[in-house]
């Protein structure tokens, strides 16, 4: 079943890939109405969390963002596929790095980066960022269940020389890289609510008191990684820039939750800054340390 559900949308996802960025996002457009209007995709979910974080927001302001975020949504999907066929030199005009210069310092130290990301604007594309360093590119992900879209997941994310790791993997993975000490950047996303039995500590996000990923600062304290947060800023319509900012220099140095800390804080002000681009169909706020009274999610 897996394989039949695959070779019944792998076509029409090629044909979705080879669209001109206007008609992509023509479709995009449609694919909009179909997703808020008809599904109404986690509706629920993504009004509970605007209405639990930006509670300074009337009713009306906060419809706007909704709006606006489903629509970035069903646009950052399509640019995923898109990835399938677009080239090197198109992406370069579409994902810029403003201070690409920070690779440069880890190189010469031939130094290892954690690089610490978040479900904002293009995460996917962030990827691409490694045909600009020879730091050996790894990126951590969640496997998904069909194991033939799971293989088109990765040939998408790995079109740009990125290497692909489980989340179980990362330890053991890290480890032989630092023991034949090659320099590699590892790619995070840890801005999403950790499972319950993997709860170590709580911290403020958006004005809540939740638990937050702690696994990252774990293993770049572990192996004194630098630490830099990746800022990833819409510019216009399939248009990003992508800026480093430094949060450890020697991970090993800082005091216990600060990189987590300091994390939480920069992807706090990327989201207050155009919340419409963060990914708010995740119930990010689930396990809240007190509980606020706002209508549960469905």
């Amino acid at each position: 079943m897996q394989f039949l559900v695959y070779i019944i949308a792998y076509p029409l996802l090629w044909i979705i890939s080879i669209l001109p960025f206007r008609i992509l996002y023509w479709f995009s457009d449609f694919v909009y109405l179909i997703v808020y209007y008809i599904i109404g995709y986690r509706k629920e979910t993504v009004r509970y969390n605007l209405a639990l974080t930006l509670p300074n927001l009337n009713t009306k302001e906060r419809l706007l963002i909704e709006k606006k975020s489903y629509h970035h949504l069903c646009d950052m999907f399509l640019e995923m596929i898109k990835t399938m066929t677009i080239s090197p030199k198109e992406m370069s005009k579409r994902f810029h790095v403003t201070n690409p210069e920070i690779f440069k310092h880890y190189e010469k130290e031939n130094k290892s980066m954690m690089l610490l990301a978040s479900h904002y604007a293009s995460y996917e594309w962030l990827l691409t960022m490694n045909n600009q360093t020879t730091l050996k590119g790894i990126a951590v992900y969640k496997k998904v269940n069909n194991i033939y879209f799971d293989r088109l997941v990765r040939n998408i994310r790995t079109k740009f020389e990125t290497e692909l790791i489980v989340t179980r993997e990362t330890i053991t993975f890290i480890a032989k890289k630092q023991k034949e000490n090659i320099a590699c950047v590892y790619g995070l996303a840890s801005d999403q609510s950790p499972k319950l039995d993997r709860i170590f500590h709580y911290y403020n996000f958006m004005g809540i008191e939740v638990p937050v990923h702690t696994g990252a600062e774990m293993i770049a304290r572990k192996y004194n990684l630098g630490v830099e947060f990746i800022k990833v800023k819409k510019v216009k319509r399939g248009f990003y820039e992508a800026t480093f900012i430094p949060i450890a220099k020697n991970a090993k140095e800082t005091p216990e939750f600060q990189i987590t800390h300091e994390y939480i804080h920069e992807v706090e002000k990327q989201i207050l800054e155009a919340p419409e681009f963060y990914f708010w169909t995740h119930k990010r706020w689930k396990h809240q340390k007190t509980e606020i009274q706002v209508s549960s999610p469905k």
